[in-house]
């Protein structure tokens, strides 16, 4: 670690040199009294530890030659290789080298001395002592610089840490480097028999998982921080019941896939999570990902202010793309949108479109004019009930809003619609009216020369209006969780899994196809409930509501019929998706009863059309 602070490494300021000085002629004195100590003790011990005065007179002579030819070598060696942090194992290399290189020196001229000074082995050897003075020094100096630079004891909160793999070790050295640090590490945890008694800068490993609680009692900590790199969640659970029953407050490090564009720092510490705790394994991780297709790209995203469009807006920008357009019809949302991407948000950028998918012409206008390469898709109404009671809405977004952006998508390279596991053999109008979009995007990898393709999620945790989300608002308001079937399973994603998907599938999606990620197993509702009760402060109760019109009581991720076939990775599968004549759609009626409006949105998930050429996707767009 190196052993300077910002103030002393910026050579601008007078601190520096003022701090620097002192220090090695400090340092050069030092090395200066080890060779004469060391020559002085060599030469004593080779006379049996009894010196005359001249022998003694003579070693000091060649102790103080020596130290001068070291201090002469130093700058030699500094030119060479350049200075390294005191106390480093790089300092201990170049300073051995340059005491063997002056100890060599002087027995040269030694030897050939008929009346020597001193023994011939004596420089050597007093060099070797030199060396062992010299480090002694330096490792004081680090001890007591390290210990300056532990979190201040009075004011720090003492802290466990739960694994001491490579995470668990980055995370304590970040805290013990850290004064101003709000955690002060007292002992660690792993379950590895290894490092049991194995001490890390200082802090000992205490034990294993069944002494949690007993390494709380013994060391007096606050906190138990899980450091355990992509650990399954059983584990997290355990160690989390295991710290609360202590009397200790439980906290996490996420795991690495979230980490890998920074060093570990104090500050990636957090409160455990429901994704922590779901029992399901993270995929997202064995995913390989290039974002190289989107640097320089102009890339518009639709429903861009919400949870899944937002996120995907930070991670293209992290592609370095060519102009980033974002579009939603909510001000508000693209004013959160701008301020957590910009710090700021004057809405006053070309990058943010306020527009509505309804206005089929505006919607074309833009296209037309801001010429995108690559369009994700994420504009859409999502609420399954609210929808069930009022089907035309899902009509004029869902279906005739992806029409209208399909029919200005002559131009584009690549264009993904997202959609959702409830388009898989469908029974409601959130699924029929996905399905539908689907083979839409299918239609169009048919007519147009760009890459037409869809993707499909389960339940993203914690996007606007989950059940994450709702859980949390009723657990805030007092109010029992309620779940609508104790066995009903849904497939669950976190947020960065879908986007991830999303990404890949422009990287890696055939025409006309969808993709889907293999999410596991599925997740059975009432046991999140369960999970986020136990983290409330009060008691919650759970309250089963039944299935409501258009729910499933399992999800499919897959149709009657589809084949799940997985070319080019193990975790995607890539299904073909038969198109769909624009054509159809047009006929529907948004206003008509909504029996019926379902009905004709079932019947078209299902219909197969062959294609009929009238405009770009052979609808009149005045039957819009």
């Amino acid at each position: 670690m190196p052993w300077h602070t910002e103030k002393e490494r910026s050579p601008g300021k007078l601190g520096t040199r003022r701090g620097a000085v002192p220090r090695a002629a400090a340092l050069l004195c030092t090395d200066g009294a080890a060779w004469i100590v060391g020559v002085v003790l060599a030469t004593w011990a080779r006379y049996e530890f009894a010196l005359t005065e001249n022998q003694l007179i003579r070693a000091v002579a060649l102790g103080t030659f020596s130290a001068v030819l070291h201090a002469a070598l130093v700058p030699l060696r500094r030119l060479r290789s350049g200075r390294h942090p005191i106390g480093s194992l790089q300092e201990v290399q170049g300073l051995a080298g340059t005491a063997i290189t002056t100890a060599g020196i002087v027995t040269v001229g030694l030897l050939p001395l008929a009346d020597r000074p001193v023994p011939a082995s004596t420089p050597l050897i007093g060099g070797a002592l030199a060396v062992l003075f010299m480090l002694t020094a330096r490792f004081a100096y680090r001890h007591r610089h390290d210990l300056a630079m532990r979190p201040d004891v009075r004011s720090a909160t003492p802290v466990l840490l739960f694994g001491m793999g490579d995470a668990g070790q980055g995370l304590l050295r970040a805290m013990l480097g850290d004064p101003r640090g709000r955690y002060l590490p007292v002992g660690a945890l792993d379950d590895d028999p290894e490092k049991r008694d194995l001490r890390i800068g200082g802090v000992r490993v205490l034990g294993g998982r069944q002494d949690v609680a007993a390494s709380v009692r013994r060391t007096g900590a606050s906190t138990v921080i899980f450091s355990v790199a992509n650990a399954d969640a059983a584990l997290i659970r355990q160690i989390r019941e295991a710290t609360l029953e202590a009397g200790a407050v439980f906290k996490v490090l996420p795991p690495v896939r979230d980490l890998v564009d920074h060093r570990i720092t104090v500050t990636d510490v957090r409160d455990v999570q429901v994704s922590d705790l779901l029992g399901r394994r993270q995929v997202v991780g064995d995913l390989p990902l290039s974002t190289s297709s989107l640097t320089g790209r102009r890339i518009l995203v639709t429903g861009a202010g919400g949870s899944i469009g937002s996120e995907l807006c930070r991670q293209v920008m992290k592609a370095n793309p060519g102009e980033l357009m974002m579009l939603d019809r909510d001000e508000s949302a693209l004013h959160s949108l701008q301020m957590s991407l910009a710090g700021r948000a004057m809405l006053d950028g070309p990058e943010l479109i306020l527009a509505d998918l309804r206005d089929d012409e505006g919607i074309r206008r833009i296209i037309r004019e801001r010429r995108p390469e690559i369009i994700f898709h994420a504009a859409a109404l999502k609420h399954l009930t609210l929808l069930q009671r009022h089907p035309g809405e899902a009509i004029k977004t869902n279906v005739w809003g992806t029409l209208s952006v399909l029919d200005a998508c002559q131009d584009v390279a690549k264009f993904v619609n997202i959609s959702t596991d409830k388009a898989a053999d469908p029974i409601s109008v959130l699924g029929y009216s996905k399905r539908i979009t689907e083979r839409l995007t299918a239609h169009a990898a048919s007519r147009f020369p760009g890459t037409f393709l869809s993707v499909r999620f389960g339940n993203v945790l914690s996007s606007r209006g989950s059940v994450v989300t709702a859980f949390q608002r009723q657990i805030e308001t007092g109010k029992p969780l309620t779940v609508t079937h104790p066995d009903v399973t849904r497939y669950l994603m976190t947020l960065q899994e879908a986007v991830h998907l999303v990404l890949q599938a422009a990287e890696i999606g055939r025409d006309g196809e969808a993709l889907v990620l293999d999410m596991g197993d599925p997740v059975r509702i009432v046991d999140l409930a369960r999970q986020m009760a136990d983290q409330a402060s009060s008691s919650v109760p759970i309250v089963y509501t039944g299935l409501r019109p258009g729910e499933k009581l399992h999800e499919d991720l897959l149709g009657t019929g589809e084949v799940d076939t997985r070319p080019l990775h193990p975790l995607v599968s890539h299904v073909a998706v038969p198109p769909l004549d624009p054509m159809e759609v047009s006929g529907l009626d948004p206003y008509e009863d909504a029996a019926k409006v379902v009905e004709h949105l079932a019947l078209l998930c299902t219909q197969p059309t062959d294609p009929v050429v009238d405009g770009p996707l052979g609808v009149p767009l005045q039957s819009r």
